[in-house]
């Protein structure tokens, strides 16, 4: 068996080969919703010539991140482009604290924590949608420690994780006298900040599944209580599935009934690869970890379409060029290797889009 840093050296190489023939269509995806919500170039106040240029170079910085960190403070040094004011606060347990703002005179926001009961987040939180309203609808406190703003309206966005509001990203004008806030530009480098965690949670856990099958057969170590990791900025308040992805839940094991009527013991579930040698089978578990990093891939970026797809039993047609493109990688990775003789492409494809319902594919579907 590959020992742990054999099977991350595998598993980054099969990331890295996902993320790079389909970064190209994200940005320029990227781009097109970029020209489609930027208002018309102005000079005011400095701004550049052409925003939605300038905008998708800002969204552009967010996905260089490769940590939850680096993908954060691209975010806030993005959103000086377009308000006055930003901070974010990590969100965990009815709680919202702060990690880090930008342009604030007594930026203390490390320790500070958002009440969430105040009328705006509090909303912001139940609705999961931006909202725009006036300061007075904020933590009091917060207003009294940091300082109201020159111009009466504030933004709040909810950056969503894995369907968890996962941080609030406050913004407004600033103190000065002209002020600006974008609140079209702020929404959409959210949404872009939230898609990229998006993106690094499946690169955690694709590495973090690498280790599960050695860690295994090893004896539990003893829990000891982790500290807090400022470098990490969910560590101590984010939501566990941020920073520790579950693994895969095994499939119930069936009983049978005994002559006698007793239930029989249950046996282990057989590994299918055990009759392979050793290096056939590492060819085969890689290639099947690499056919769900692509449908992993297929289904953070087409949500939509997979919900209509779903329902009008038509979700190839839909996502056709999508599917194609990745079948096209994964065969010219693995179409001339052992794991040829099991098209792991296909049997994912069923099993993580359509739940193994082969009907919802449609009609043109084809193996």
């Amino acid at each position: 068996m590959a020992d742990n840093s054999h099977m991350r050296e595998i598993l980054d190489e099969a990331i890295a080969e996902v993320f790079e023939a389909h970064l190209p269509r994200l940005r320029e995806a990227l781009g097109a919703r970029v020209l489609e919500l930027q208002p018309e170039p102005t000079n005011l106040l400095g701004a550049p010539e052409n925003p939605a240029e300038d905008l998708l170079k800002v969204i552009l910085l967010i996905h260089a991140g490769t940590s939850q960190k680096e993908i954060l403070r691209a975010l806030l040094e993005g959103t000086s482009r377009y308000c006055g004011r930003a901070a974010l606060f990590v969100v965990k347990a009815g709680s919202a604290m702060g990690w880090q703002g930008r342009a604030f005179q007594n930026d203390n926001l490390k320790d500070f924590s958002l009440d969430v009961s105040a009328p705006l987040p509090a909303r912001a939180l139940e609705s999961k949608v931006a909202l725009r309203a006036s300061i007075a609808e904020m933590d009091p406190k917060f207003i009294s420690q940091f300082g109201p703003p020159a111009e009466d309206e504030v933004l709040l966005f909810p950056l969503p994780l894995k369907d968890k509001i996962a941080a609030l990203v406050y913004a407004d004008a600033g103190t000065g006298g002209a002020g600006k806030m974008d609140a079209a530009a702020l929404e959409l480098l959210v949404a872009a900040t939230s898609a990229w965690l998006e993106v690094a949670s499946l690169r955690k856990q694709a590495a973090k599944e690498g280790t599960l099958e050695a860690a295994s057969e090893a004896p539990p170590p003893a829990p000891v209580p982790a500290a807090p990791s400022y470098s990490d900025p969910f560590a101590g308040h984010a939501p566990t599935h941020i920073v520790s992805p579950r693994p895969e839940a095994a499939p119930p094991v069936m009983t049978a009934m005994a002559p006698s009527g007793t239930a029989a013991a249950a046996a282990p579930a057989k590994d299918e690869f055990a009759e392979m040698s050793v290096q056939d089978a590492e060819i085969h578990r890689k290639a099947q970890r690499f056919a769900r990093l692509l449908m992993d891939e297929i289904k953070l970026y087409n949500q939509a379409k997979l919900a209509e797809g779903r329902k009008n039993k038509d979700l190839y047609d839909r996502l056709k060029d999508d599917i194609e493109k990745s079948r096209s990688t994964y065969h010219k990775r693995y179409g001339n290797t052992a794991a040829a003789s099991k098209d792991y492409f296909v049997s994912e494809l069923i099993r993580c889009l359509v739940e193994d319902d082969v009907s919802l594919l449609g009609p043109n579907f084809r193996r």
